[in-house]
């Protein structure tokens, strides 16, 4: 009986052992997959245009389970600090970047440099001199352009005279939607004269108010007036304002915030060139992550463009590229 429980006691011992080993010996469950960092770099970060493409980047990493980080510029013509950015990202050795460049040619040996680490760039809003990029998506700046020519020439009846106010040299999105504005206009609008195009209003909305008043103290007979971005819009307005002018001159310009939303329908402003900066934001993620999953993209990406006008600015469709609510995006 004894040796019979003896037999039973080392069996189970045994059986014990056996069971421990292997228990021991399960491969630990394997670590979380890498998740991906994608960097998306404005131009600048205090601009409403800027906040919703932010906002359309932060809904495709969501929406993708990619983590987006974003950091630029607080000015748009701090060249020097984009670089110093980018730079930074590649030292971290991000998965992406995704760049908004402020020069065409500045950023070139940059980009240059992240290609050599293996790192893919996409660029949005403002193409650059590399063809190293594996997309670039953003508004047809030229084609808009036109159709602010097109829209101006047919609010002044065919006739009158207009000026452009031109954004800063080097901002290859602005300078095309200026050359679309300005060879529609002498195409297509010969009654219409332009009678400055060569003066600069530079990246804050200070430094083209102080240009936009020295051109309506000089131009004093003026029917139209052409501003191919946010600031230079803005600081045009002002001055118009300021000179007791605003709505007597017909007036298009580029991009929406909420004063300029204002003039629109108040009729300070005609029409609105709007881009859909919350598609540009949401697509140049989306481009990054499929080309990351070896999948083909396009080398080329129009979000589109709209004229907004005091007529249609409240089409759900218009209003939500005048006034989007980014708040489920950004806090």
């Amino acid at each position: 009986m004894m040796a019979r429980a003896a037999t039973l006691f080392f069996a189970c011992v045994a059986l014990f052992t056996v069971s421990a080993c292997k228990k021991h010996e399960e491969p630990a469950s394997s670590p979380p997959a890498h998740r991906r960092q994608i960097a998306v770099i404005p131009k600048g970060t205090t601009h409403e245009f800027w906040k919703s493409v932010h906002a359309g980047a932060v809904k495709a990493g969501r929406d993708l389970g990619v983590d987006i980080v974003w950091k630029g510029p607080v000015r748009e013509d701090d060249r020097a600090e984009q670089v110093r950015v980018v730079e930074d990202f590649i030292s971290k050795h991000v998965d992406g970047i995704v760049l908004a460049p402020l020069d065409d040619t500045a950023l070139v040996p940059t980009v240059k440099e992240a290609d050599a680490e293996k790192i893919p760039v996409v660029i949005i809003d403002s193409d650059i001199q590399w063809a190293g990029r594996v997309s670039f998506v953003a508004t047809n700046n030229e084609q808009a352009g036109a159709a602010a020519a097109r829209y101006l020439g047919t609010a002044l009846a065919g006739k009158g005279n207009v000026l452009v106010l031109r954004y800063q040299e080097g901002s290859a999105s602005t300078m095309q939607r200026e050359k679309g504005f300005l060879e529609t206009l002498a195409r297509e609008v010969p009654g219409v004269k332009v009678v400055s195009e060569n003066q600069y209003g530079g990246a804050t909305t200070e430094s083209a108010y102080k240009t936009a008043e020295s051109l309506l103290v000089k131009f004093e007979k003026l029917d139209g007036v052409f501003c191919p971005n946010e600031s230079t819009t803005f600081g045009m307005l002002r001055a118009l304002e300021d000179a007791k002018r605003a709505g007597k001159v017909r007036f298009v310009g580029f991009d929406a915030s909420e004063k300029l939303v204002q003039a629109l329908g108040s009729g300070e402003i005609d029409g609105l060139v709007v881009q859909d900066p919350f598609a540009m934001g949401e697509r140049s993620v989306t481009t990054m992550v499929s080309h990351l999953e070896g999948k083909t993209v396009d080398a080329r990406v129009d979000t589109g463009v709209t004229i907004a006008t005091k007529l249609n600015m409240n089409d759900p469709q218009v209003r939500s590229l005048l006034a989007p609510d980014l708040t489920a995006w950004l806090n």
